[in-house]
């Protein structure tokens, strides 16, 4: 290879990178993070959250047999018993939504996806 042509070569892949690096050295940063929003914060809120669900099942022993004997199903099937007994208790649905919403207000307002 000549070096006029290693040259040309090197020149293109030069300009190439260049091209690439661009944008990106000129792209704004991104905003920042909504407050309270830190892992910290969301571990604090999750613990929480926790220790809330265990004090109730504790203190509701039918709802915690309940979920108890889900241990092993099917997730499809586990969905489908959990809306079934919601619907036919809506205090418990109430309470458990009441625990848990400080987790779906994090989620909500640091835009944490909610997982399956």
């Amino acid at each position: 290879m000549s070096v006029f042509v290693r040259s040309a070569v090197a020149a293109a892949f030069a300009a190439g990178m260049l091209l690439t690096a661009a944008p990106a050295a000129f792209a704004e940063d991104p905003p920042p993070p909504p407050p309270n929003c830190s892992v910290g914060d969301m571990t604090g809120i999750m613990s929480g959250v926790s220790a809330s669900m265990s004090a109730y099942m504790f203190t509701h022993p039918p709802v915690n047999a309940f979920f108890t004997s889900l241990k092993g199903q099917p997730k499809e099937q586990r969905t489908e018993q959990i809306s079934s007994y919601l619907d036919a208790n809506p205090q418990v649905r109430n309470e458990l939504t009441a625990i848990r919403q400080p987790m779906m207000d994090f989620r909500a307002r640091c835009g944490v996806p909610l997982t399956d």
